[in-house]
C-alpha cells in the first residue's frame, strides 16, 4: 500500500504537470505556436547553417539558410497555386459530372433514394445558405481575422529562429549559468537529450510526412483524381498529428474522387487509406522514428487525442513531441542516477 501510495501521488503530480503545460498552450497559443514553429525551424535549418558557417561569417550562413527555406515554402505554394488555377474550368465541369453522377448512384440499388429526396435536399441547402448569409459573412471576416494572426505567428517564429540559430547555445548555456551549482549538470543534461530527442523527431516526421505526401501525389495523379498536388500538400501537413491526420486528408481526397470520378475511383483512394495507414504505421515510423523515442501507438493515441482536448490543434501536433522529450529527459536522467549510484557503491 505504502509503494502504490508513493506512486500515485508521483503520478497524480505529472499528470497535473502535462495538463498545466497544455492549459499554458492553449490560454498562449499564439506565443506557444510561434516558438514551437521556430524550435522546428531551427532543428531543420541548423545542419545547413553549420555548413555553410564553415566556409561563411555565421551571420550570413543563417541569413541564407532562412532565406532559401523561405523561398523554398513560396514556391511549392505558388506551384501549387498554379496548379489549382490551371485546373479550375476542368474542376467545374467535373464536380458537375461528378455529383449528378453520385445522384444516380445514390438512386440505384442499394440505397434507392427517390430523386426528390436529393432535389429537397438541395434545396434546404440553398435555403440555409441565403439565411444564414450574415452569419457567414461574419465567418469570413473572423477568418481574416485569423489570417493575420496566423502571419503574425510566422513573423514572430523567423524571428525566434534567427537568435536559435545564431546563439541558442550561448543562450542555454547562460540560462544553466542562472541555477545553483548542484543543479547545473542535471539541467544540462536534460536540455541537451530534450534537443537531440525534438531535432530527431523533427526530422522523422518531416520524412514521413514528405514520404506519404509523395506517395499520396503518385496515386492521386496516376488515378486522374483532380487537385493531385494541392491534395498532397494537405496530406504533408495532416501527417505531423500522427495517426489520425493522415487518414483526415485521405478522406478530403475520397471525398473529391467521388465527385470527380465516381465511386470506383473513390473506392480505390479508400484502400489507399489503408495500404498509406499499414506502411506509415508499420514501416516508416519504426524505422525512421528510431532516430527519437519510439512510443506505443496506445500511448501516442492518448497523447494527441489528450493533447486535441486541452489545447486543440497546437495541442495535438505538439502532444507527440513532447512526451517523447519527456521520456527521454526521464530515461536520461535515471542513467545517470544509476551510473552515480554505481559509482558510490564501487567508491
Amino acid at each position: 500500500m505504502r509503494k502504490a501510495a508513493a506512486h500515485s501521488w508521483r503520478l497524480l503530480v505529472v499528470g497535473a504537470l502535462v495538463y498545466a503545460v497544455f492549459a499554458l498552450l492553449g490560454r498562449f497559443h499564439e506565443l506557444a505556436a510561434a516558438v514551437f514553429l521556430g524550435m522546428v525551424v531551427t532543428a531543420l535549418l541548423r545542419p545547413v547553417v553549420g555548413l555553410l558557417a564553415r566556409a561563411l561569417p555565421r551571420q550570413l550562413a543563417v541569413a541564407l539558410a532562412l532565406l532559401a527555406g523561405i523561398v523554398l515554402v513560396l514556391g511549392v505554394l505558388a506551384l501549387v497555386g498554379e496548379a489549382v488555377a490551371g485546373e479550375r474550368r476542368v474542376l467545374q465541369e467535373e464536380f458537375v459530372t461528378g455529383v449528378e453522377r453520385v445522384e444516380r448512384w445514390l438512386e440505384r440499388p442499394p440505397f434507392r433514394l427517390h430523386p426528390e429526396a436529393l432535389s429537397d435536399i438541395q434545396a434546404r441547402l440553398g435555403r440555409f445558405l441565403s439565411s444564414h448569409r450574415s452569419t457567414l459573412i461574419s465567418t469570413a471576416i473572423s477568418g481574416g481575422r485569423r489570417l493575420v494572426e496566423v502571419v503574425t505567428v510566422i513573423a514572430l517564429a523567423l524571428f525566434c529562429s534567427v537568435f536559435f540559430l545564431f546563439s541558442g547555445g550561448r543562450q542555454w548555456r547562460w540560462f544553466c549559468d542562472q541555477l545553483p551549482v548542484t543543479a547545473r549538470d542535471r539541467v544540462a543534461l536534460a536540455g541537451s537529450t530534450a534537443w537531440r530527442t525534438f531535432t530527431g523527431y523533427t526530422h522523422g516526421i518531416v520524412l514521413v510526412a514528405a514520404t506519404n505526401a509523395v506517395l499520396v501525389g503518385i496515386a492521386l495523379f496516376l488515378l486522374g483524381v483532380p487537385l493531385a498536388l494541392p491534395l498532397a500538400l494537405l496530406e504533408f501537413f495532416a501527417a505531423f498529428v500522427p495517426l489520425i491526420g493522415s487518414p483526415i486528408a485521405l478522406a478530403v481526397a475520397a471525398v473529391v474522387a467521388l465527385a470527380a470520378k465516381g465511386p470506383v475511383i473513390a473506392a480505390v483512394v479508400v484502400a489507399l487509406i489503408v495500404v498509406i495507414g499499414q506502411i506509415e504505421g508499420h514501416v516508416l515510423h519504426p524505422v525512421v522514428m528510431s532516430w527519437a523515442v519510439r512510443l506505443h501507438p496506445v500511448v501516442v493515441a492518448l497523447a494527441v487525442i489528450g493533447g486535441a482536448v486541452a489545447a486543440g490543434v497546437l495541442g495535438a501536433v505538439v502532444a507527440v513531441p513532447l512526451v517523447s522529450v519527456v521520456w527521454a529527459v526521464h530515461q536520461a536522467l535515471r542513467r545517470r542516477q544509476g551510473r552515480n549510484g554505481a559509482s558510490s557503491a564501487a567508491a
